[in-house]
């Protein structure tokens, strides 16, 4: 979600093949939202007690259904932040999709205030991912106006 994004922003910006923010955008896109949600949404699905049990704590396998739904909506959004690599006019919309995901999910997991190791790491990279993401929409928002 940091190494490859960052390596591959420094190597397009380097090379000069586009500049800092348009290969922010590209890249925390295509790894940060695509993939890392790609992953979680394939786990979740594969194994959803982990997600239930492990960041939210809930032992009840009816709550394996929910963690479905939010796997189907992983794989969605992340799909779309993919295929933004051969369709770059997605870039926005997956930014502003994968923004308002991690922005809620992080204020979600501060609000819950009893952290686990993994609703901890999934906090921090939430609100990181959302931090970057909304700098970039930011940019390119103020670019269009």
């Amino acid at each position: 979600m940091l190494v490859l994004p960052v390596a591959c922003v420094a190597w397009e910006t380097v090379s000069g093949a586009m500049g800092l923010m348009p290969a922010i955008g590209k890249w925390f896109v295509y790894w940060g939202v695509g993939w890392r949600l790609i992953a979680a949404g394939m786990y979740q699905c594969a194994k959803p007690s982990f997600t239930a049990r492990g960041i939210f704590e809930i032992d009840d396998p009816k709550a394996e259904k929910l963690v479905l739904e939010i796997g189907f909506g992983n794989l969605a959004i992340g799909t779309a932040a993919i295929a933004s690599l051969h369709f770059p006019e997605w870039v926005g919309a997956a930014a502003l999709a994968g923004a308002i995901f991690c922005a809620l999910g992080g204020i979600q997991h501060v609000r819950n205030r009893e952290w686990t190791w993994h609703e901890m790491v999934a906090m921090v990279s939430d609100l990181g991912m959302a931090v970057v993401l909304v700098g970039y929409l930011g940019w390119a928002f103020l670019l269009r106006a």
